[in-house]
């Protein structure tokens, strides 16, 4: 992970996101809602530019700050986007109703390992999206995999957890609990048979995963 001046460094020249988009992180930060940090959320948009992006799955809307930048980013893109909480996704619903790329960004409420059949009807996807539960990462990786397009990837936020997954002794039981199921899932992740992932350490730590080629 960058040490603090050099994040502060990097996060100081990415420019100012619009009025409304800056609210939301204001909000974010006043409710403590979880949102992609912002160096790591600059790269993920960078990737799916790179890959000329036109349908995405988001898994984990929260207020809708993530689904939002993505349409922001990628003009021609659609996002279809799973939130479990009522009151989030309320507020990610108004927030997206005060945006001018609302259109292209549907949201599905329920919970993500049960709204399977309807994101179905929406497949295929370009890329797929992973930042919910953290203890369901290889759960909502094994479902929504079927249906990303063969040159298409996955790309899953906070694997890093705030560094903990390389601490060895973590004195909160719930904490030690969680980070084994991330660093579970990460050595799982690395060692897939049909995937090649690579984790950035940027942000909260952010794995890209690829079908590999002789999967295809």
């Amino acid at each position: 992970m960058l040490d603090e001046k050099l994040h502060s460094y990097i996060e100081g020249l990415i420019p100012e996101r619009n009025p409304l988009l800056a609210e939301m992180e204001s909000f974010a930060r006043e409710h403590n809602v979880p949102i992609m940090e912002l160096e790591g959320i600059e790269t993920m948009l960078q990737l799916l530019r790179i890959q000329g992006t036109k349908k995405i799955l988001e898994v984990g809307t929260a207020i809708g700050y993530s689904a939002m930048r993505m349409a922001e980013a990628l003009p021609e893109a659609h996002i279809v986007t799973i939130e479990r909480d009522d009151e989030r996704a309320q507020l990610a619903v108004e927030f997206i109703k005060r945006s001018s790329f609302g259109s292209r960004i549907t949201l599905i409420k329920g919970d993500a390992l049960e709204v399977e059949e309807q994101i179905s009807g929406h497949a295929s996807f370009d890329a797929i999206f992973i930042d919910a539960a953290k203890g369901q990462y290889k759960r909502f990786f094994e479902m929504y995999s079927n249906y990303l397009n063969p040159d298409g990837m996955i790309i899953t936020d906070n694997v890093l957890f705030k560094g903990l997954v390389a601490e060895t002794a973590i004195e909160s039981k719930r904490i030690r609990n969680l980070v084994k199921k991330i660093d579970d899932f990460n050595n799982w992740l690395m060692n897939h048979p049909d995937y090649v992932s690579v984790i950035l350490p940027v942000g909260d730590g952010v794995a890209i995963s690829k079908r590999r080629g002789d999967s295809k």
